[in-house]
């Protein structure tokens, strides 16, 4: 039998763009006969961080007062159709002094379109047309938020980038506003998933951000939606320092008390001693593995490594997991 998910994911930064590179390499059906038991995306769409306050985005967000494009770029780069010219084009930096110097040239064609439209999500789903994208991107929430962190002792600090750079264990994070509302297709998108994602990306700015905009969890509990979280390979310095796997989403389950796991799925392959001691020097490490016990749910370990010299997820690795990840419990749920 052929199915044709829908899948939805959720996050930010790099991690999330990745991802998205590899799933829309199997948005296609698979050609008649070619697979009995054949999994592929056919509807695509992702739910995007907007609480960068740093670099070009945060330049932006401040002097236009409107979301930060970057990472909703990044993401629309990856599902581009055509990833050459024009999407080279979005992700070109403008280098030389002056006002321009740090921007990328997709950041300033989306709040060129946000001012145009007068609507960022508006602006979204234009660029989405001109680099004609496999898939939809949403962002968070079309409200302008902050991200607040409570660390270890009480200690409060405002911003992602304060968060990200901080060298104090986190305790908590709230979004400011608390009552900002995600955009109902977004809500729509989720509640329709066959598959929800979560991850890769930064644990506490780019992931539970996401999960902390009132109705996603809701959303996404009454999708009855497979829900697999996609574990980082590494731990980040300050921000998620010394966790294990069961650290990551034990925070997930604290911020989001209603998300309901289906599966974990962590890279099993060993990271290369020269590769290693990079890390180590800033103070990032393997994050190590726990027994499904302690998560609470089923683990899947698997080859998720990208075949380059930085250690991060391969995005048609990932794709071909999930997919048969959901052929198994696909198989599990007939038996039962």
């Amino acid at each position: 039998m052929i199915y044709g998910l829908r899948v939805c994911a959720i996050g930010g930064g790099t991690g999330l763009s990745a991802l998205l590179s590899g799933l829309k390499l199997f948005i296609d059906p698979p050609p008649p006969g070619e697979s009995r038991d054949g999994v592929y995306f056919a509807d695509l769409s992702a739910l995007v961080t907007v609480t960068d306050d740093g670099g070009s985005s945060g330049r932006l967000r401040d002097e236009f007062q409107m979301l930060p494009p970057g990472d909703i770029r990044n993401c629309l780069v990856a599902l581009s159709e055509d990833e050459s010219l024009l999407s080279s084009l979005f992700q070109h930096r403008f280098e030389s002094g002056g006002e321009l110097a740090g921007h990328n040239f997709g950041n300033l064609f989306l709040t060129a379109l946000t001012a145009v439209t007068g609507d960022f999500s508006e602006a979204v789903r234009a660029a989405s047309h001109v680099l004609a994208i496999r898939g939809r991107i949403f962002p968070s929430t079309n409200q302008r938020v902050s991200l607040i962190a409570e660390l270890e002792g009480g200690e409060r600090i405002a911003g992602e980038t304060n968060i990200s750079q901080s060298t104090k264990p986190i305790h908590r994070v709230h979004l400011d506003p608390e009552s900002c509302r995600p955009p109902d297709d977004a809500l729509e998108a989720l509640a329709q998933a066959d598959l929800v994602l979560i991850g890769p990306g930064s644990l506490y700015t780019s992931l539970i951000p996401n999960l902390l905009v009132p109705g996603v969890v809701d959303a996404i509990q009454t999708s009855g939606a497979l829900v697999v979280y996609l574990s980082n390979m590494m731990t980040q310095p300050g921000e998620t320092t010394g966790y294990s796997l069961a650290d990551h989403v034990e925070a997930l389950r604290q911020h989001a008390p209603k998300l309901i796991l289906s599966h974990v799925l962590a890279n099993s392959t060993s990271v290369p001693e020269t590769t290693l001691a990079r890390y180590r020097e800033e103070g990032a490490y393997p994050v190590e593995p726990s027994s499904e016990n302690a998560l609470r749910c089923p683990l899947v370990l698997t080859d998720l490594i990208h075949p380059s010299p930085v250690f991060r997820h391969d995005g048609e690795k990932c794709a071909l997991a999930l997919q048969a990840l959901f052929r198994r419990a696909r198989v599990t749920a007939t038996r039962s």
